[in-house]
């Protein structure tokens, strides 16, 4: 009944079409009596009937009930027999049961690895298609290092404003395939060690349930020994905690839910600390319009759900919420125009996104970017560009479990003139990063839509001070000198010091073309940074004039670039190797590093999407940025990992969204 391995492993996995995955099921399910239970027909179509007993049917869909799990399981033994389904479930606060399924790729996955997950023994005893079925690859001597990926499923819910108004009032199977209904979101992880055998390719999905539609955002930035996953749901309002130590299969910590963060949502980014801990940056307001009261016992106004202010909350290693920071004080915040949508009482610009952390300085940075609701998850054009801020945020964490906002700064403006009020260099503060090493206290942020890069040389100022040291202008003008350099609404994001502090790592995805505006071309952007760090607290460099925001920097302090490298697809975000295989045959983590790894997609509903692929970037001894050829697609063959295929460890769910990304490996393999 299953295709002998040897022959399904010469084909390309494209070659095996929705319309043949559905007929063989159903002529064998039928041949086993299964087809007339209704499960075959139902899953689908009618996923509203799957919800728990007394479950409101306007909750997220429950795509994966136990019935539904097991005829899942049936179908991939019979025409799937490569992969290895596991599943681990929790009960979250709210009484229901969560789960995260691993589809583990048993023909890509060394033999030992198998056993050591107890899974070695498996795949023979189905006894399906007799001993070649779903054969296991030798162990090569590697130990594996892993790129995890959160995606989330691509469908007919991902579109704009614009394309949402020409829906037929009615979806369903007759008139979608598979790859537009609504599918589970996942965690890829895909094999990154050079040299493997398997090297690029998907070796698990794992899938989280029942919540679908989670808009799959953001991880930590780095990843360290012992630490779990602290993933983000934007739409979903949850935090998803993620077990890595027994790579590359996965399993479910724990789930932070809507209820467990009541004065904050629309989660965003994530730090961990040293105690296995992490803060969060919730970007948008109260679950409730109204008062509510923080843990530190005061009381803010919010306007409700992805409103406004956002909060700052600390986890616990299990991903507990330990305590919920006020991101905005007292007063209101208006030195300069702070937009909220309804209107506040007291004006703030508090939508944390980014975060890093200083432990060894008891100093935390966030970055306010906008109000989510009227931007995010809003699927029409936003109604104010002040919508978009200008302001980052220092905090005490001198008590770990008690973070305290500190200062509110706004960026400065710079010497270059908008075509629109949100181009203005201090406007959309998406990101930040900061220094590493002992004896620096400085930190960058980038604006996305401003299309500059601030700077402030000692974050634990009572009030820290910003300068702008770098225009995207100047990138443009290096990338594509016959064209207008003009750095606004350019899409920075990911912004990131290498771990030594010489470089300074910039995604930029690009401004679309318009009209007579050419826009500008997407690109990652590598910056020597190791002057303006060394300059201590009174650097010189300032971008004020027109000329520096397209030749540069004037002072010899100024951030020059050292490499851009051209990302066709529109780079959002990226991620740091800083694991190296040491001469013991272990991985060690690394200041040196040496490769890099980025995703091309936003948020599909903002009308900034990008083509859903992954690449990797080798740097070179001179500090210069290669893509990875080896890192290719295994259906196309072309490099970079293209995250819009047909098909899925997990099933023929069609194209997914690739956000962030992180190097991993499994705890017995690193010292």
């Amino acid at each position: 009944m299953s295709t002998p391995h040897s022959a399904r492993s010469t084909r390309p996995r494209t070659q095996r079409t929705h319309s043949r995955w559905r007929l063989a099921a159903g002529a064998s399910l039928a041949a086993l009596g299964l087809a007339s239970s209704g499960l075959v027909a139902q899953a689908p179509a009618s996923a509203n009937e799957t919800n728990e007993p007394g479950s409101d049917p306007g909750q997220p869909v429950d795509i994966a009930t136990p019935a539904i799990a097991t005829l899942n399981g049936l179908i991939q033994s019979l025409f799937n027999s490569e992969i290895i389904s596991q599943t681990s479930k929790i009960i979250g606060a709210d009484d229901r049961a969560y789960w995260l399924t691993n589809n583990l790729e048993s023909d890509l996955i060394p033999t030992t690895v198998l056993q050591d997950l107890g899974l070695g023994d498996v795949i023979p005893d189905l006894g399906l298609g007799g001993g070649d079925s779903g054969g296991t690859v030798p162990d090569d001597g590697l130990r594996r290092e892993y790129l995890v990926v959160w995606a989330g499923d691509n469908n007919i819910l991902d579109r704009t404003g614009k394309e949402l108004t020409s829906l037929p009032e009615v979806v369903n199977s007759d008139l979608l395939g598979t790859q537009d209904l609504i599918g589970p979101d996942f965690f890829a992880v895909v094999d990154a060690t050079k040299g493997s055998s398997s090297y690029g390719k998907v070796v698990n999905t794992a899938t989280v349930g029942p919540l679908v539609e989670n808009e799959p955002h953001h991880m930590q930035y780095i990843w360290h020994k012992g630490n779990n996953i602290f993933a983000g749901g934007l739409f979903t309002d949850v935090t998803y905690v993620i077990d890595t130590s027994r790579l590359p299969a996965l399993e479910l910590k724990h789930v932070n839910l809507p209820t467990d963060t009541l004065c904050g949502s629309v989660p965003d980014a994530y730090w961990v600390t040293k105690d296995g801990g992490a803060y969060g940056t919730y970007m948008g307001g109260p679950d409730v319009p109204g008062p509510c009261t923080y843990s530190d016992g005061t009381t803010r106004i919010g306007n409700g759900f992805a409103g406004s202010p956002g909060e700052l909350v600390r986890l616990d290693e299990n991903g507990e919420t330990v305590y919920e920071a006020p991101a905005t004080p007292l007063t209101a915040e208006t030195k300069e125009r702070c937009d909220n949508i309804p209107q506040l009482p007291a004006a703030t610009c508090a939508n944390p996104h980014g975060i890093q952390v200083r432990e060894d300085l008891d100093t935390l940075i966030t970055s306010d970017y906008n109000e989510p609701r009227n931007i995010i998850l809003n699927p029409v054009a936003a109604p104010s560009s002040y919508l978009r801020r200008p302001t980052v945020r220092t905090w005490d964490i001198s008590d770990p479990d008690e973070p305290k906002l500190k200062a509110v700064s706004f960026l400065p403006d710079g010497p270059r003139v908008g075509k629109v009020a949100h181009h203005e260099e201090n406007r959309a503060v998406m990101e930040t990063t900061v220094t590493n090493q002992p004896g620096h206290k400085g930190a960058f942020a980038s604006t996305m839509q401003g299309g500059a890069i601030f700077y402030s040389p000692d974050i634990t100022a009572a009030k820290p001070e910003w300068r702008e040291v770098f225009d995207l202008s100047t990138a443009n003008k290096q990338i594509a000198p016959d064209q207008n350099p003009y750095g606004g609404g350019v899409n920075s994001a990911w912004i990131q010091t290498s771990l030594d502090d010489k470089y300074l790592y910039n995604a930029v995805a690009g401004r679309s073309a318009s009209g007579t505006d050419q826009g500008s071309k997407p690109f990652i952007l590598k910056l020597d940074i190791q002057q303006l760090v060394a300059s201590g607290s009174d650097p010189e460099c300032s971008i004020d004039t027109i000329e520096e925001t397209v030749d540069g920097g004037a002072e010899s302090d100024c951030p020059a670039v050292v490499d851009i490298l051209e990302a066709p697809g529109g780079p959002h975000w990226g991620t740091l190797d800083n694991l190296e295989l040491g001469e013991d045959g272990y991985y060690h983590e690394t200041t040196d590093v040496k490769r890099i790894a980025y995703s091309n997609y936003f948020v599909a509903r903002t009308g900034l999407d990008g083509d859903h692929r992954v690449c990797m970037v080798d740097i070179a001894e001179d500090a210069t940025m290669a893509i990875d050829e080896e890192f290719a697609d295994e259906n196309t063959g072309e490099p970079c990992l293209d995250f819009d295929r047909e098909e899925w460890p997990h099933g023929v769910w069609g194209p997914a969204k690739p956000h962030s990304m992180l190097f991993v490996t499994a705890d017995d393999d690193i010292r």
